[in-house]
């Protein structure tokens, strides 16, 4: 068996039995819109129970479900695919595009795991993105309007009633809101007693993402939005997270940002010789010729200048 089959085989043993059944694929994937981070693309076909209904019905039946767990002091609009909370203020201030780039990742076994466990109750997926499997118990909070958003909204104000939630997973989605601690302070506010949280939150990555991308984590960064309120029983660095592929990640950006010469020096290269001292590579091609906005990108650090109003 092959090492990456033995892999697969790895992971199908954390995907719960009941959705055995319904597994059509696994396989892996970069996710350049929000980041590498959900690179195990899990594909199921959970609404398979409920074949003899359509679509708009299971979404239906589940805004049904959600209606009564809706904050009562937040003004909404109600159409057919979800609950819109999403002021002419707030879609200003996040940038909102309507026609917008589109950000997907599939679930991971940690995930369905939580779904299966809460069969019965409801986990919110903050940041959902665009869903291309639809679970009568995973509430799909989102910013921009896919058919699977049910309710839209910004991650900072929740829009539901406190302690209402099972579980909620938040996956590669803190590093693209502009406060991360308040988002934080909400998806604890939300959570029942007693229920799960699974967030992942970029370190090592390049600049990414829709519509804006503001923080990265360390492990204790991520720690401390969560371990006063809540008690954290692990924080973990999966298969998906690993260091090599921020290092891939990386590399191939630095080399599509490079044309000609440039390209094929770096292309060249090998690890060993890149471990000089770094003032010694500053004035090769490869580093000068990079683009204003791949420098944003890749950069180590950038360095503001400001001034206060007189």
């Amino acid at each position: 068996m092959s090492s990456m089959s033995l892999w697969r085989a790895q992971l199908l043993r954390h995907i719960p039995p009941r959705l055995r059944p319904v597994l059509r694929s696994v396989r892996t994937r970069m996710c350049p819109a929000r980041g590498p981070n959900v690179v195990v693309e899990v594909a199921l076909d959970a609404t398979q129970p409920l074949r003899s209904k359509s679509f708009s019905q299971i979404k239906e039946r589940k805004l049904q479900r959600i209606e009564p767990l809706l904050s009562k002091k937040r003004p909404h609009a109600r159409t057919a695919m979800c609950f819109d909370f999403l002021s002419d203020e707030m879609r200003s201030i996040a940038g909102i595009d309507e026609l917008g780039p589109e950000s997907s990742n599939n679930y991971d076994g940690d995930a369905l795991a939580m779904f299966d466990r809460y069969s019965d109750g409801l986990v919110l997926d903050v940041g959902a993105g665009r869903r291309t499997t639809y679970f009568p118990n995973v509430v799909n909070f989102e910013i921009a309007p896919f058919e699977s958003t049910d309710v839209r909204g910004i991650a900072e104000d929740l829009p539901f009633e406190d302690a209402v939630f099972d579980g909620v997973i938040s996956i590669a989605v803190l590093e693209h809101v502009r406060d991360p601690f308040r988002a934080a302070a909400e998806i604890v506010r939300v959570l029942k007693p007693g229920g799960e949280l699974i967030c992942c939150v970029p370190f090592l990555q390049p600049l990414h993402g829709y519509p804006h991308h503001y923080y990265n984590m360390t492990h204790q960064g991520l720690r401390n939005l969560f371990d006063v309120p809540l008690v954290v029983d692990r924080v973990s660095v999966p298969d998906s997270t690993l260091p090599i592929w921020s290092l891939t990640w990386i590399l191939q950006s630095w080399a599509n940002g490079l044309t000609g010469p440039a390209r094929e020096e770096f292309l060249q290269m090998r690890i060993s010789d890149l471990q000089g001292e770094t003032p010694s590579y500053l004035d090769r091609s490869w580093v000068r010729t990079l683009s204003q906005d791949k420098n944003f990108e890749l950069a180590s650090a950038c360095v503001l200048f400001a001034h206060k109003p007189s």
